[in-house]
């Protein structure tokens, strides 16, 4: 499954999940992605689906579309890649496991393909005792949010963000966007993803919480 998410200025606006073979963009309200700006033409682009590939081709349109800060009449489309339309960004996601839940704790950001497929020839697993993940410095310092969902998103788009996911056999972190790795308990995460054990710091964008878990 594909997703495309619409931000400006670095704040996320939508999200569209891919389901058609064929998606228009543009500013007239008939298109499946609407982006009401003048920089938009009325039908600027479309995205194609061809089988598990995605291509977005220019309609002639009168600001043109890029891709990674390069123009492009059409092209197919890459894990992260940003197409630039107007002011507007729009990151191609792929999601190869459906969609996720997600719960946002300091700004809106993006979410990551985490969850491991089921294997059901495997035993049930252990059930995961409940967890929370506290703030512990900034304007939200002492502030509790339990992760009640199977994706938090955590983070700054655009500078750092990343994800503590729900996963059978506990939670993972998993760093999705930005030049540095997130920390936990002072070093920088040496893989994409790390489990979590109750009492670790996580530190991003200038943001320290401790996540916290109970027993199952």
């Amino acid at each position: 499954m594909a997703k495309l998410v619409l931000s400006l200025d670095g704040v996320v606006i939508k999200e569209v999940q891919l389901t058609k073979d064929k998606t228009t963009l543009g500013r007239r309200p008939y298109n499946d992605i609407v982006i009401d700006n003048l920089a938009v033409s009325g039908e600027h682009a479309f995205l194609q689906m061809v089988g598990s590939d995605v291509y977005i081709e220019d309609l002639n349109s009168t600001n043109g579309t890029y891709i990674n800060g390069k123009a492009v009449k059409k092209q197919q489309l890459r894990q992260d890649d940003v197409i630039e339309v107007g002011k507007y960004k729009i990151r191609f996601l792929l999601d190869d496991f459906g969609d996720q839940d997600k719960t946002m704790i300091l700004r809106p950001g993006q979410l990551p393909p985490m969850a491991a497929p089921a294997r059901p020839a495997a035993p049930a697993p252990a059930a995961v005792g409940p967890a929370s993940v506290r703030v512990l410095n900034g304007a939200a310092a002492g502030r509790e949010v339990p992760l009640t969902k199977v994706v938090t998103t955590v983070g700054k788009p655009g500078v750092q963000v990343a994800s503590i996911t729900k996963r059978p056999n506990g939670y993972v972190l998993t760093h999705i966007e930005g030049g540095q790795r997130p920390t936990v308990n002072g070093a920088p995460m040496s893989v994409d993803a790390v489990p979590l054990k109750s009492g670790d710091v996580i530190e991003l964008a200038g943001t320290q919480m401790q996540f916290l878990q109970a027993a199952a």
